[in-house]
């Protein structure tokens, strides 16, 4: 069970979900407006958030970013658009998955369902070793809190995700398709290799380096990625 945040601004469809949640066990609350949801997510704090982009009051895209700027809650983003580039600036303004529109109860379910595995067991593995460190790189899985040479960086969920899973196998080629099945939990693998890409350019980014001159992140052409330490 877990506790919700649904943003639709279409009644008849906000009631079906709702009902399609409340069934599946989870604790529901449903609004209308990107305004109504900030105050909703500060409020009550939800474990996920299923947020519609055409909303009345505030483009849903602005208001991603605007919750992003004070919560790192997973969410997933229901939109019309399904071209790439849409997608990619929707995972850019830090939707951690994405549904496309018309979709069925049990696909958003399946989706949701990937999202909170994932968070619940970082918790779990966070008991096992609480930080991980790589040269000036160091990851506390306890408080999901990465430092680069002291500094703390600006992780989203996802990027934190794929930090520290890169990094308890540092010095190791990880598959791409490795990556989407344990970080992105997506079976089988269909080719996700743009979303990999997305991630690990903000990483690069925030990590103070390039694809073409990396000092953590490296790509093994046609094998996959490592994360060590700069030499």
């Amino acid at each position: 069970m877990a506790t919700v945040l649904l943003v639709e601004d279409d009644r008849m469809v906000r009631d079906a979900l709702v009902r399609a949640l409340r069934e599946l066990g989870h604790v529901v609350f449903p609004v209308g407006t990107a305004l109504d949801a900030l105050r909703q997510a500060a409020e009550h704090e939800p474990d996920l958030v299923i947020l519609d982009l055409g909303l009345p009051d505030l483009d849903g895209a602005s208001a991603l970013r605007m919750l992003r700027g004070h919560s790192d809650v997973p969410v997933i983003v229901a939109t019309a658009r399904a071209d790439e580039p849409s997608i990619v600036r929707l995972l850019n303004d830090g939707a951690d998955d994405y549904v496309v529109k018309p979709f069925s109860s049990a696909q958003l379910a399946a989706r949701m369902n990937a999202l909170l595995r994932r968070s619940s067991r970082g918790g779990a593995d966070a008991t096992e070793q609480s930080e991980l460190t790589v040269g000036e790189l160091c990851i506390g899985l306890a408080q999901r809190r990465a430092t680069l040479a002291g500094k703390t960086l600006a992780l989203s969920r996802r990027e934190f995700d794929l930090l520290a899973y890169l990094a308890e196998r540092q010095g190791r080629v990880v598959t791409r398709r490795e990556l989407v099945e344990a970080v992105w939990h997506e079976h089988p693998y269909m080719g996700h290799d743009q979303t990999i890409d997305v991630h690990m350019s903000w990483l690069r980014r925030k990590l103070g380096e390039s694809a073409s001159r990396p000092r953590y992140l490296h790509t093994v052409r046609g094998v996959g990625l490592k994360l060590e330490a700069p030499r």
